[in-house]
């Protein structure tokens, strides 16, 4: 070879390699390592291990437990990897987080753990529940910017979204609940998309919705629109009725929140229907003239024949109500347990159909009241102190819209503390990042050096 070509080949080699090795260095690692745990972490939950499972099969729990360990090993590895990369960087946010509320409630629930009736399940089921809330109450602070958390939660519904609509398009037995499936054939055509069931299916979609509204907020005028309008169409088609009416309501209630200045005014207009609810639901069959009250009324909040649930809930309760039975221990020998005559369908339920009755049922009414005071009363305080410092509405307006979603859809159905629920994933994200914007600014882009 001519020498003169030889040297040519090795400047152009040289250039190749400096021009790659500027591009390395301009990239962040630990930034995108960030990114990549966080979109990791909503996906586990979101789209879990074990997507699609096939209600037709008689053995699907047993399918689906068989692969526990690895579920165990994923939000365990997760959930170390992301204190490893906030320890150093926000450990000013992490030290908010050791309260002594937040302290008393860790530690109700290790006690509670001692006396628990099951204590084996229970310790287990709280190994893979405090992992999942590891890494939903760090999920906030894992992306280095707003614009990196935003596109990491827009990219993460987008991929949720596409593999509902693909498996209902092209696996609508492993997607939509049939006449087939082994419990519940009355769901005939309710769409499910990956998720197990249709009450997990809907209320993620509202979820959805809110996020895509959040998106378009903050500019995102494709992917924004996008995913509210297919995650709204799949809600619908889920035929969740609870979430479909507390869809749109729960958004015009946060509107009129996100408006009132007043601490106060908030508590009404958040607490008050929520009160009512839970007096209509539970309450009517505590009191004879509140279930008076729930029969006159033209819908049937109890949602058709869930009183006999919470009577029996309410019935296991009184007998501990200190310590509860166990965290979520109880459901799991119900069947064993006497009810009165008319109600024995009771002991086929596999929880109270109530998150506030099912805290008490499990963790006692001492676990209650913490509950009530760290997911209810602090995070609107929160919010109130997010508008006062005029830090970053847009997704302060996104948390305080899941957590209410939360709180109301807690009346009828059960996730507070529940392990990996979605449901609870994102209420915890959303309690926790109204802590964190209560107290910090979020971080700017930062142009690299050049």
């Amino acid at each position: 070879m001519d020498r003169s070509v030889a040297d040519m080949t090795d400047v152009e080699a040289r250039s190749v390699g400096h021009a790659l090795r500027d591009e390395l260095a301009r990239l962040n690692v630990v930034s995108a390592a960030r990114c990549l745990v966080a979109v990791a972490a909503l996906l586990l939950v979101l789209i879990t291990l074990d997507p699609f499972p096939d209600l037709r099969n008689p053995d699907v729990a047993t399918v689906v437990g068989g692969r526990l360990a690895t579920t165990y090993i994923s939000f365990g590895l997760l959930a170390v990897v992301a204190v490893l990369l906030t320890f150093t960087t926000d450990a000013a946010s992490l030290r908010s987080l050791v309260t002594p509320l937040h302290l008393c409630l860790l530690g109700w629930m290790l006690i509670d753990l001692a006396f628990s009736e099951n204590r084996e399940v229970s310790t287990q089921r709280f190994v893979l529940a405090a992992s999942a809330t590891t890494l939903a109450v760090l999920l906030p602070l894992l992306p280095p910017t707003q614009r990196s958390f935003t596109l990491c939660l827009g990219g993460a519904a987008l991929v949720l979204l596409i593999v509902c609509y693909l498996g209902v398009l092209f696996a609508p037995q492993y997607s939509m609940h049939s006449g087939l499936d082994i419990s519940e054939p009355q769901l005939a055509g309710d769409w499910r998309g990956s998720f197990g069931h249709k009450n997990t299916a809907s209320p993620v979609m509202s979820i959805l919705v809110y996020v895509g509204i959040y998106l378009s907020a903050v500019g995102s005028f494709v992917m924004g629109p996008a995913i509210a309008l297919l995650a709204g169409i799949f809600l619908v088609f889920t035929g969740g009725k609870t979430s479909s009416v507390l869809c749109l309501a729960i958004y015009a209630l946060a509107s009129l929140v996100y408006v009132t200045r007043s601490l106060w005014l908030k508590r009404i207009i958040c607490f008050g229907p929520l009160i009512v609810m839970n007096l209509l639901t539970v309450g009517s069959v505590m009191s004879p003239v509140l279930g008076s009250i729930t029969r006159a009324l033209p819908v049937d909040p109890t949602f058709t024949g869930r009183s006999e649930v919470w009577e029996f809930a309410l019935a296991a309760v009184a007998e501990k109500p200190i310590t509860g039975h166990g965290y979520t221990a109880f459901w799991d020998g119900v069947t064993e347990r006497q009810t009165t005559q008319g109600s024995e369908w009771a002991v086929t339920a596999a929880h109270s159909h109530n998150s506030w009755l099912d805290v008490a049922v499990n963790i006692g009414l001492p676990g209650l009241l913490l509950v009530v005071l760290i997911f209810v009363v602090g995070p609107l305080r929160n919010f109130q102190q997010v508008q006062a410092h005029n830090r970053s509405n847009a997704l302060g307006k996104l948390f305080l819209t899941i957590w209410l979603f939360g709180l109301y859809f807690g009346t009828t159905e059960t996730f507070l503390l529940e392990r990996q629920n979605p449901v609870w994933f994102m209420f915890a994200l959303a309690v926790a990042g109204l802590h964190f914007l209560a107290r910090f600014q979020c971080v700017a882009p930062m142009e690299p050096a050049r």
